[in-house]
């Protein structure tokens, strides 16, 4: 079991910045991989970035890819999400998800066995 509370979330200018955390309980998270999403009013939820368990290889939606940062801190045991230059398209429900066995695809929601409860990230224009 992995118990998952992001925080980090709130109300942002557009082209400001938030870092959200994840603070997992129950497992290390470097013996996860540990996946970013996010839904928005009306939306599925989609996949935003990943931090693979057996490196620390990442990979980002394009849609993001340049403006967020994904890390981890194993002291912690915690998951961060940085994320500049923010766009009112960002404005959604962000989740830390947890992948305990090894997959070669990481950004189906379904592959994700553990989530946090989310975040809301809300970027004004």
């Amino acid at each position: 079991q992995v118990q998952l509370v992001e925080s980090g979330g709130g109300l942002v200018q557009a082209g400001g910045s938030l870092r959200l955390s994840c603070a997992a309980s129950g497992r290390t998270i470097s013996s996860n991989t540990m996946g970013w999403f996010r839904q928005a009013p009306g939306k599925e939820r989609e996949f935003v970035a990943v931090i693979r368990r057996s490196s620390d290889n990442t990979d980002y939606a394009d849609s993001v890819k340049g403006r967020f940062t994904i890390s981890r801190d194993t002291a912690e045991n915690t998951v961060y999400l940085q994320m500049n230059s923010l766009k009112p398209e960002d404005t959604a429900v962000y989740y830390c998800a947890a992948q305990p066995t090894y997959h070669y695809d990481y950004r189906p929601v379904h592959l994700y066995n553990y989530w946090g409860q989310g975040t809301q990230v809300t970027v004004s224009s």
